[in-house]
């Protein structure tokens, strides 16, 4: 009975590969054959086993740059991929910290004792409504936009466009340089404009309260030394800190892009690799073993 089913199992494997080899019709003969082709099938199989999933290697590296060539066994450009990240990551933290600090040193400037005054710059504004423009009447104004020593921010707004001319009647006045609206106290607006537009001079510290056309102030601004022209700077330097820390926010992006095709393309190289080698294989006659150099080439699309 054990024969019958030895011989039964050795047929079956007999027929399975017997379409993609030349058998003896001995027993013994082709059974050896059988073993050294099952042998060879199995290699196979083994490389099959060990090839790299393009997509699982660009999913990685799409959350973490260079975890999909560590995966493919790039090990060098897995570490350019996270010395790249761990460097761009640094740089933007240490820069965002860095103009947040000159974001609170250029605005305690401007709200200090020296600094940038509404109620000096609403004033100056009423002191000098008929010259900045001529159908203007202090008396509309003058209890309105100043009262008890506070500013009322929406009459200053509406001074600004009246002195602007855009509420009336003439649009081409001396005033016409007024060409914003001030935003309220301690909005993000608020601190850029009184160190942007030569509109907002006069309400600075060191203000030259003499000078009323905006011909006169940008070229007392554009000679340097007031506080209006150093506050800009200062505030320049915060806007330079986050330009670097969004760049490298930039290269972060950048990196888990290109890293990630790169971890596919790896992939894609690492299996070529492993179904290109050279080998010793053998044949099996029967009566002897021959063996015969062979290269493998096998490319996958």
């Amino acid at each position: 009975m054990r024969k019958i089913f030895l011989l039964i199992v050795i047929s079956c494997q007999l027929s399975v590969i017997s379409g993609q080899t030349d058998l003896s019709g001995s027993l013994s003969l082709d059974s050896k054959i059988s073993f050294d082709k099952s042998e060879k099938f199995s290699k196979d199989e083994n490389i099959n086993e060990n090839k790299k999933s393009p997509l699982l290697a660009g999913v990685l590296s799409f959350v973490v740059p260079g975890a999909g060539e560590f995966y493919t066994e790039s090990y060098i450009k897995s570490a350019v991929f996270i010395a790249i990240e761990a460097t761009a990551i640094t740089v933007g933290l240490i820069y965002d910290k860095k103009g947040n600090d000159q974001t609170n040193f250029f605005q305690n400037y401007a709200d200090g004792v020296q600094g940038w005054s509404v109620l000096r710059y609403a004033q100056w504004t009423l002191n000098h409504i008929t010259e900045l423009n001529p159908n203007l009447k202090l008396a509309d104004y003058q209890n309105k936009v100043i009262q008890n020593g506070q500013v009322n921010w929406d009459e200053l707004n509406k001074l600004e466009n009246d002195v602007a001319g855009r509420s009336g009647i003439d649009g081409n006045v001396l005033g016409s340089y007024y060409s914003h609206r001030l935003p309220k106290y301690g909005e993000q607006q608020y601190y850029e404009l009184i160190g942007k537009y030569p509109q907002f001079y006069q309400g600075w510290n060191d203000a030259d309260m003499s000078l009323v056309s905006y011909d006169e102030i940008k070229l007392k601004l554009d000679s340097g030394g007031t506080r209006f022209t150093y506050y800009s700077e200062e505030r320049g330097k915060a806007n330079d800190f986050y330009n670097v820390a969004s760049k490298a926010v930039i290269v972060v992006v950048v990196n888990h892009i290109i890293s990630a095709v790169d971890a596919a393309w790896s992939a894609h190289g690492y299996n070529s690799r492993l179904e290109m080698h050279a080998s010793i294989e053998k044949y099996n006659t029967g009566f002897k073993t021959v063996y015969y150099p062979q290269l493998n080439l096998q490319f996958s699309f």
